[in-house]
């Protein structure tokens, strides 16, 4: 889904991009978000639980702040490149997106190496040792994703990024209203009792059929029994 003009100015209760300087599309379905190039002052995006891809719209964004971005579908690290050049950008939850990887200590030290103004990394404050440490273990991003990296096969990892599953932790911006949209309504079937329709061995016969001591007088028993006792079937 596209990040629409009309959506915006709605969620954001502002009469103009240009204007907008906080956004949030939590669980939106959101796979593309290129009007965030229109929007120059925005502070603070919540993007969370959609299916972005490239994080290039928001290179424009040079007032941007906060940019909420955990359960996405950001492939690469390299997708760091187009916030190399946003001076005040101080918080960034990036997680479980797959650029993530297997392992998070890497991740890690390559996002601060690519951006050491950041104060806090998913949920996670940021510490000068850590700042140091990236320096030397983290990987250096000099150079925007190549065309390459799109022509390719989708990876197995789309398929999944983008569902809508439940997620007890929040966002700072995330508002209930927004995040009910993306919740789905569940459904539980209860199956009938299997004692519904009961057998007619499982109905107790009169006392007087029992104490009959003659044969005659069993089977006019029960013959009368059945009479009363059939039930009408609908024609």
């Amino acid at each position: 889904m596209k990040l629409t003009r009309k959506m915006v100015l709605s969620r954001a209760k502002a009469s103009e991009l240009r204007s907008v300087r906080k956004l949030n599309c939590w669980g939106s379905r959101l796979t593309d978000i290129s009007i965030c190039r229109e929007m120059p002052s925005l502070e603070v995006v919540t993007l969370s639980v959609n299916g972005v891809s490239t994080l290039e719209p928001m290179s424009r964004c040079q007032h941007l702040s906060e940019l909420y971005l955990r359960r996405n579908c950001i492939p690469s690290l390299a997708e760091l490149f187009y916030l190399k050049d946003l001076p005040h950008l101080r918080v960034l939850w990036l997680a479980e997106n797959p650029c993530c990887g297997a392992n998070p200590h890497h991740y890690r030290m390559t996002v601060l190496r690519n951006l050491p103004s950041l104060q806090k990394l998913d949920n996670q404050a940021v510490t000068e040792e850590e700042l140091s440490r990236a320096l030397m273990e983290g990987d250096d991003i000099t150079a925007a994703p190549g065309s390459e990296d799109s022509s390719g096969p989708k990876p197995s990892y789309v398929l999944s990024c983008a569902s809508s599953t439940a997620d007890p932790v929040r966002d700072p911006l995330s508002c209930s209203e927004e995040e009910a949209d993306s919740l789905q309504s569940q459904m539980v079937l209860k199956a009938p009792s299997r004692d519904r329709f009961p057998s007619f061995s499982q109905r107790d016969a009169p006392s007087s059929c029992k104490n009959k001591v003659t044969s005659w007088s069993r089977l006019s028993s029960l013959y009368m029994h059945l009479q009363v006792c059939e039930p009408v079937l609908p024609h």
